[in-house]
């Protein structure tokens, strides 16, 4: 079991975002200080190499990346820094 939570520490996470003017996320900033458009984030999160984060079929059945269910509002995604 340790072996899985090294791996999942070892991952990048989100720590900054991109917001478009209607507030929709554009892009993304991990803690490696890589900037990642939607498209290569998207890839990235459902790759599984980004952690706190997972991708999700909208209703308009087009997918997207949403942070993970933990109780904790202050660490959403529409809830981090600007960059």
């Amino acid at each position: 079991m340790s072996d899985s939570i090294g791996a999942q520490d070892a991952r990048e996470q989100i720590v900054a975002v991109q917001k478009n003017g209607d507030g929709d996320l554009t892009a993304f900033k991990t803690s490696s200080g890589r900037v990642l458009d939607y498209a290569t984030a998207l890839q990235e999160v459902q790759g599984g190499h980004i952690a706190g984060v997972n991708a999700f079929k909208g209703r308009d059945g087009e997918t997207y990346i949403r942070g993970d269910a933990d109780g904790d509002p202050t660490n959403n995604l529409d809830e981090l820094p600007n960059f």
